[in-house]
C-alpha cells in the first residue's frame, strides 16, 4: 500500500489562473438537487435560517408586547418539555415491543426445541422473522420510504440547512417507530438507536410546527415557531432525546447531537438540550421502575440498554495499557474497513432503490431468509459445555434470555454460541459484556459471532426497512473485545467483560470517529467510571487509526446519499477563487415596483427561491440594491392579489391585508406553488410594491472576496442566499446570488478543472486497485 499527503495551505503552490478561460456567467449550476432520502429519490432545497427583516416583521415585532415574549419563551421551553416526554415514552414502548414480540418468538422456538422438535422450531423461527421483516418493509416502501434507514444522514443534512421533502411528515413518524419495531424483532442485525434519532426529530418538527396541516392534527397554540431557524432548535434537541431515549444516556445524547448533528450551536441550545434529555431520563426511570413489579410481560430485566459492568475491584496497571493501544489498533483497522464495505454494499443497493417498491421489498425479504439460516444454523456447529457449579443464574437456560443457552443440549449442558448469536441484540451485549464469565465462551464459538455480526449487519443496513447502525457495530466491537481479552487471559488486571466493552468503543470510534460524544454514552451504558481514561484511550487511537483510511461512515453515507453537506473547513483551491468565478447566471431582478406579469413569467419559468429587489434613481445614477425578495413571499402576494393599479409605492397601507400567519413557513418542503395561482389579463397587468416585503438588509460580499471566506460567512450564518456585489459602483448592483450548492465541490472543480490538483487530502492510504474493482 502507498500513501499520498497534501501539504499545509500556505505551501500549496499557487494556480495561474489567468490561463483559464474567462468564466461566462450565463453559465448554469448543474449540480445535481436530488438526493436518496431514505430509500427514496427526491428534490431537495436549502433552508432559510437568516431572519427575513422586512418591513412587515419590523413592524410585527414591535406590536409585540411583554406578555406576548413571555408566552414565546415560555412555550419555547413547553415544547422542549413536550420533546422530552414523547420521546421518552416511544422509547420506552419501541424497547418493550421489542423485547415482547422477540421474547414470544424465542421461548416458542425453545419449547419445540426441549421436545426435539427442531425442524419446527426452525419454521417457527424463520416464519416468524419472514412475517415482520415483510410487514416492516411493505409499509416503508410503500407508505414512507423516507423512513427507511437510521435517519441519522438524513437530520444531520437537515440541521446543515438541507430541506429534503417528506422526513418530518406524520406517517414518517408512525412507519419509522412501527417498521423499527417489527425489523428488530425479526432478528435483522440492525439498531433502534439510529432510528430514535430520526424519531425525536420527527416529534420536534412535528411540534415546532404545530402538528400536521395535512392530517387536520394541528394546535394553533404551539404555531410560535413557524420559521426554520426555531424548527432547527427542536430538531437537535429532539436527535440529542432521541440518543438518550435509546441508551438511558442523557448527557451522551446532548454531546452526541454536539459533536455529530449540529452544525450550528449556542450555548442556550445546549441548556435546552439538556433539559430536554434530563426528562428523557426521569420518564424512563419512572417507567422501568413499574416494570421491575413484573407488569410489562417479557421485558424482563434487560430493556432499554444498560449494561452494567460496575466493579468495585476492577483495578489496572501499566502492563495492561498494551493490550488497550491493541484494541484501538484493530478497531480503527477495522471501523475503516467496516465503512469502505459497507459503502461499496450501499451502492449495490442503490440500483435496487431505483427501481420498483417490489424488488426493495424482495431484497429486504431474501436477507431474513438469510440471517434466519444462519442464526438458527450455526450454534449447532458449536459444541455443548458443561454448566459451571458457580453460575450467577440457571444453568441452562431455557427461555428467552440468559447466559447460558441450552439450544439442543443435553441436560446440564449449554451452548455457549447460542447464547450470542440466537438471542436478541440487547442481550447477546449483556452476555458479552458480562463478569465472572471468563470460562463461558470458546475461542472458536466468538470468532464465529464476530464473523457473522460482521457481515450480517453490513449486508443488513441499506434495506428497505428502519435500520440503525449503533447496536450492530457495539455487538461486533464486543465480540472481538473479548476475543482479545480470552487471548490475553490471566496476563492481565481486566477480565473479558471489560476488554468486551473497550472492543465496542474501539469499534465504535473507527467506525463513526466520535470521541467525547462516545466516551460519554459508553460510561452512561456500563456505569463504570474507572474505565474513563482507558476509554478515552481507545478512542483516541481507533479514530486516527480509521482516518487514515476514509471518512466518517455517517459523513459517506451522505455522499452517497448526495446531499450538498458543507463542511466545516474551506478547501484550499477556494482560496484560489474569487466568488465572481463561480457565481452563475443568468441573474433574475425585480424593481421595487414590479409589473405582476413579470412576477408571475419569472416565477414560472425559474425554479430560484430568491431575487434582488432593485430601484431606479434617475436617468444618470446607477441603480441601487434595495433588498431580497423570497419566492414563497412573490406567491403569498399573488394569492392574497396585493395590487396596484398604478406604478405608485404603497407605503405601509399595504401591511394591513395581511397577518402573521401569512408569511409563516408551512412545513418542511411544503409550500404554495405558483401553478396554483390563477389571476386574469387584467391583474397581470397591475403591480405590486415589494418595497414592504423585502428583506432590506441581506447578507451581501463584494465580487473580490475570497471564496473560502465566503464559504465561511455562508454555512456559520446559515444562509441560504448571498448576494455577490460589484467592487465598483458603476455596474449593475448585484453581481450574482451564491447559493448551498455553488459552494459544491463538483460545482467548483466543474467550472475550474485545473484545480483538482490543489485539492485538499487528508493522509490516505491507497487500497490495491484490485480491492477497487470490488
Amino acid at each position: 500500500m502507498s500513501t499520498e499527503a497534501n501539504a499545509d495551505e500556505e505551501a500549496q503552490p499557487l494556480l495561474d489562473l489567468q490561463l483559464e478561460p474567462p468564466l461566462n456567467r450565463s453559465l448554469s449550476n448543474v449540480t445535481s438537487q436530488v438526493a436518496i432520502v431514505g430509500s427514496k429519490v427526491c428534490p431537495i432545497e436549502s433552508l432559510d435560517y437568516e431572519i427575513i427583516e422586512n418591513d412587515f416583521f419590523k413592524q410585527d415585532w414591535r406590536s409585540r408586547g411583554m406578555f406576548q415574549i413571555f408566552q414565546y419563551i415560555f412555550t419555547k421551553w413547553l415544547l422542549c418539555f413536550l420533546i422530552g416526554l414523547i420521546v421518552s415514552l416511544i422509547g420506552f414502548c419501541n424497547n418493550l415491543a421489542v423485547e415482547n414480540i422477540a421474547g414470544v418468538k424465542f421461548v416458542i422456538t425453545s419449547n419445540m426445541m426441549l421436545v426435539n422438535r427442531y425442524g419446527t422450531a426452525f419454521l417457527v423461527f424463520f416464519g416468524s422473522n419472514f412475517v415482520l421483516t415483510l410487514f416492516a418493509s411493505v409499509i416503508t416502501a410503500y407508505i414512507a420510504p423516507t423512513a427507511a434507514g437510521s435517519g441519522i444522514p438524513e437530520v444531520k443534512a437537515y440541521l446543515n440547512g438541507v430541506d429534503a421533502p417528506g422526513i418530518f411528515t406524520l406517517k414518517t413518524l408512525i412507519v419509522k417507530i412501527v417498521g423499527s419495531i417489527a425489523a428488530v424483532s425479526g432478528s435483522l442485525l440492525i439498531g433502534k438507536a439510529g432510528p430514535m434519532v430520526h424519531t425525536g426529530a420527527c416529534v420536534a418538527a412535528l411540534l415546532g410546527q404545530g402538528g400536521s396541516r395535512k392530517y387536520g392534527l394541528t394546535w394553533r397554540w404551539l404555531r410560535y415557531f413557524k420559521n426554520d431557524r426555531d424548527r432547527r432548535d427542536f430538531v437537535t434537541c429532539g436527535s440529542a432525546a432521541g440518543i438518550a431515549a435509546s441508551f438511558r444516556a442523557p448527557v451522551g445524547g446532548v454531546l452526541f447531537s454536539l459533536e455529530e448533528m449540529a452544525s450550528w450551536w449556542r450555548s442556550a441550545l445546549l441548556w435546552r438540550s439538556f433539559f430536554t434529555t434530563a426528562v428523557v431520563a426521569i420518564m424512563l426511570r419512572a417507567l422501568i421502575d413499574v416494570c421491575f413489579s413484573g407488569k410489562c410481560g417479557l421485558f424482563g430485566k434487560g430493556g432499554l440498554i444498560m449494561f452494567d459492568v460496575t466493579s468495585q475491584n476492577t483495578t489496572y496497571h501499566i502492563k495492561d495499557v498494551p493490550p488497550v493501544l491493541l484494541l484501538g489498533v484493530i478497531g480503527g483497522l477495522l471501523g475503516s474497513l467496516y465503512n469502505f464495505l459497507l459503502e461499496k454494499v450501499l451502492r449495490v443497493y442503490s440500483y435496487i432503490h431505483g427501481k420498483k417498491p417490489i424488488y426493495k421489498i424482495l431484497l429486504a425479504c431474501s436477507i431474513s431468509i438469510f440471517t434466519s439460516c444462519l442464526l438458527f444454523g450455526l450454534p449447532f456447529l458449536a459444541s455443548c459445555q458443561p454448566c459451571p457449579t458457580d453460575a450467577s443464574e440457571a444453568c441452562p437456560t431455557i427461555g428467552r434470555s440468559g447466559n447460558y443457552k441450552k439450544f439442543q443440549c443435553s441436560p446440564g449442558h449449554y451452548n455457549d454460541l447460542a447464547s450470542l448469536i440466537f438471542n436478541t441484540n440487547d442481550d447477546a451485549i449483556k452476555n458479552l459484556f458480562s463478569k465472572d464469565t471468563d470460562t463461558e465462551f470458546q475461542y472458536s464459538s466468538i470468532l464465529i459471532f464476530f464473523a457473522t455480526c460482521f457481515f450480517l449487519s453490513i449486508f443488513s443496513y441499506g434495506i428497505v426497512v428502519p435500520a440503525g447502525l449503533f447496536v450492530p457495530v457495539i455487538v461486533t466491537g464486543a465480540s472481538y473485545g473479548r476475543f482479545v481479552g480470552m487471548l490475553i487471559g490471566s496476563h492481565s488486571n481486566l477480565n473479558h467483560g471489560l476488554f468486551a466493552v473497550l472492543g465496542a468503543a474501539s469499534l465504535l470510534g473507527g467506525s463513526m470517529r466520535m470521541t467525547v460524544s462516545l466516551c460519554v454514552i459508553i460510561l452512561e451504558l456500563t456505569n463504570n467510571l474507572l474505565l474513563l481514561p482507558l476509554i478515552m484511550v481507545v478512542l483516541l487511537i481507533s479514530k486516527t487509526v480509521a482516518d487514515a483510511f476514509n471518512g466518517n461512515i455517517y459523513d459517506i453515507i451522505m455522499k452517497l446519499k448526495g446531499f450538498p453537506y458543507l463542511e466545516a473547513h474551506a478547501e484550499p483551491y477556494m482560496r484560489q477563487l474569487t466568488v465572481e468565478d463561480v457565481v452563475t447566471g443568468p441573474l433574475q431582478l425585480f424593481h421595487g415596483i414590479e409589473k405582476v406579469g413579470n412576477i408571475v413569467h419569472i416565477l414560472r419559468t425559474t425554479g430560484h427561491h430568491g431575487f434582488p429587489v432593485i430601484d431606479e434613481r434617475s436617468n444618470y445614477e446607477s441603480p441601487v440594491l434595495f433588498g431580497l425578495v423570497l419566492r414563497a413571499h412573490l406567491i403569498v402576494l399573488l394569492k392574497k392579489k396585493a395590487f396596484l393599479t398604478t406604478a405608485i409605492p404603497a407605503g405601509n397601507d399595504a401591511l394591513r391585508h395581511f397577518s402573521a400567519g401569512d408569511f409563516e413557513k408551512r412545513g418542511s418542503g411544503n409550500g404554495e406553488k405558483i401553478e396554483e395561482i390563477e389571476l386574469t389579463e387584467e391583474e397581470m397587468e397591475m403591480f405590486i410594491d415589494l418595497h414592504p416585503f423585502s428583506n432590506s438588509s441581506p447578507y451581501t460580499v463584494v465580487e473580490t472576496m475570497s471564496l473560502a471566506k465566503a464559504l465561511i460567512l455562508f454555512r456559520e450564518v446559515g444562509l441560504r442566499h448571498l448576494l455577490v456585489i460589484p467592487k465598483i459602483s458603476n455596474r449593475s448592483p448585484v453581481v450574482g446570488i451564491l447559493t448551498r450548492h455553488d459552494f459544491m465541490p463538483e460545482h467548483i472543480l466543474g467550472v475550474h478543472p485545473l484545480l483538482i490538483r490543489s485539492r485538499w487530502k487528508r493522509v490516505r492510504f491507497r487500497l490495491p486497485r484490485l480491492l477497487k474493482f470490488f
